[in-house]
């Protein structure tokens, strides 16, 4: 029951979820990676300190950057199953419309307006998720 347009869909939401991955790597991952990497320089500059101490005093300085990049896994993957539950549900209407005798072209139709309303509605929850995704990491960072 895969159409074309249900992978145009996917397409559609998929490079707005990298166009906002993209944004938030840049803004705010990467301003997490120079405090890491200036942090664990620090670490390797004290002569004092034996191989465990510097070796713990990276380790504080990566974790950080390791919370963030979790937080941006789990929100993703929490959306991605969302998406795929809604598109599920799309299949699952479809199948039953087909099972109980609805014409294939109908059917085909509803489908692709299903995915649709899917992805919008998925579309708007970017912002919001974006928003939220921001402030977690802006507390992660201080």
């Amino acid at each position: 029951m895969m159409a074309a347009a249900q992978e145009q869909q996917q397409l559609r939401v998929q490079e707005a979820v990298e166009r906002m991955v993209q944004g938030v790597e840049r803004e705010n991952i990467r301003k997490m990676q120079g405090t890491m990497f200036r942090c664990s320089a620090a670490c390797c500059e004290n002569h004092k300190a034996s191989m465990e101490q510097v070796h713990q005093c990276i380790e504080r300085c990566h974790a950080p950057l390791a919370q963030a990049q979790a937080v941006v896994t789990q929100e993703l993957e929490r959306f991605q199953d969302r998406l795929a539950r809604c598109t599920m549900h799309c299949n699952d209407k479809a199948k039953d419309a087909v099972d109980s005798g609805s014409k294939e072209q109908q059917v085909k139709q509803q489908l692709e307006t299903c995915v649709t309303k899917c992805v919008d509605d998925h579309m708007h929850l970017i912002p919001s998720m974006t928003k939220k995704m921001k402030e977690t990491l802006a507390g992660i960072a201080q």
